[in-house]
């Protein structure tokens, strides 16, 4: 699979930003699709997560109640939608496909090259 993310930019704190993953290649719908993070002197980590037909999403606590995942299969692409952005959500943005759930970047095995999303107070 090959993942195209985009969406990323400057946002104020309490603003909002849209993030896509656009993928190809392997099948689209049968993958779990994720999102990940990593700020600047720190690991990645796990935002988010969606099943192949949508019906379970997961998220860090962090961000519960502000972000939601979503995924098109017909436009073969995953989506993030971020409210009440915070200074801490500042970071460069990663999609990720997988064969199941996971929560540790080692369960994906296909990377989109990443968008940068700046939070400014």
């Amino acid at each position: 699979v090959q993942l195209q993310a985009s969406g990323g930019g400057l946002a104020q704190a309490g603003g909002s930003l849209n993030l896509s993953c656009a993928a190809s290649g392997h099948p689209f719908s049968k993958n779990v699709m994720a999102w990940f993070r990593q700020a600047p002197g720190k690991e990645r980590e796990f935002v988010a997560s969606i099943t192949w037909n949508g019906d379970v999403a997961s998220y860090i606590d962090s961000v519960k109640g502000r972000f939601t995942i979503s995924r098109d299969i017909a436009k073969n692409t995953v989506y993030l939608q971020m409210n009440s952005l915070k200074i801490e959500d500042t970071a460069v943005y990663y999609c990720a496909s997988g064969p199941r759930l996971s929560g540790s970047r080692f369960g994906y095995d296909s990377w989109g090259q990443g968008t940068q999303v700046t939070v400014s107070s």
